[in-house]
């Protein structure tokens, strides 16, 4: 099914938390979504949950380059070359101490939530340039202050936004901006993470912390409103923007506050 003239967005990690309801909030709003995921079964799920006419599925492992330029070649077929927005959502975590978690836990984290959101970058630009785009990564509080237990997740997101700002500018020459979503605790499967030499996982915690966890519909709508807003930061959740505040002005209190608890961003 051809995309008609609607605006289009690609969309990883689409099978389930952010990335299914980002696709059910831009296709509510007449959007054309390119859904795609490892999970082939999810992928199907979601695009019932969209309408049949309101998308297309594209198995991709955000890992592998060659499958980025074949969905987004597919996808682009379908857009007359062209896409308004691309959300670089697929990511994972490991939770628990760094000495706990294996190499292939590591690894893993690297290469989704970073080498994923680089080729995502790259490969997408032609067609973002082609329709003036919006570029949109998801990175996490995570990424404004290292979390405990969550070493190597907080380090890719870091990683995120500093691409994210970095490529605002760079792609800016195209006539392509970026957007930086920097979510809470999300109502989503990665809140089960744990790590390979732990029996704890991140709900876990979150329960021990008594911390907020937000529905993932207010992450959708935050999503929707980045791609067309004009800003470059964009947070989820009132605990995100106290995050944010604190950082920046009390890295102090922050500090103190992330050694007497289990966990607390994310």
């Amino acid at each position: 099914m051809p995309a008609n003239g609607r605006k289009t967005i690609f969309i990883t990690g689409a099978a389930s938390g952010i990335g299914l309801a980002s696709a059910k909030r831009f296709a509510s709003e007449g959007w054309f979504v390119g859904l795609s995921d490892i999970d082939v079964a999810g992928l199907k799920t979601a695009l019932a949950a969209i309408g049949p006419d309101n998308g297309a599925t594209f198995k991709l492992d955000v890992r592998d380059r060659e499958a980025w330029d074949n969905a987004l070649g597919e996808f682009g077929r379908l857009t007359d070359g062209k896409l308004d927005a691309l959300l670089n959502n697929a990511g994972i975590a490991r939770f628990g101490n760094l000495e706990e978690l294996s190499e292939s836990d590591c690894d893993l984290q690297v290469d989704i939530n970073i080498k994923g959101v680089i080729h995502g970058a790259r490969a997408g630009l032609p067609l973002l340039k082609a329709a003036g785009g919006r570029l949109i990564n998801v990175a996490s509080c995570a990424g404004l202050y290292g979390s405990p237990k969550l070493a190597v997740y907080s380090a890719t997101k870091f990683a995120v936004r500093g691409l994210s700002e970095a490529l605002d500018i760079e792609y800016g020459q195209h006539g392509v901006s970026v957007a930086c979503v920097m979510p809470w605790f999300i109502e989503t499967p990665i809140l089960n993470a744990g790590s390979s030499g732990s029996n704890e996982n991140m709900a876990d915690a979150l329960k021990k912390g008594g911390l907020e966890v937000y529905p993932v519909e207010d992450a959708a709508e935050v999503v929707f409103k980045s791609a067309s807003g004009k800003d470059l930061h964009y947070l989820v959740g009132k605990r995100a923007r106290q995050m944010r505040f604190a950082t920046s002005h009390m890295p102090g209190s922050v500090r103190k506050q992330l050694r007497s608890r289990p966990l607390s961003s994310s």
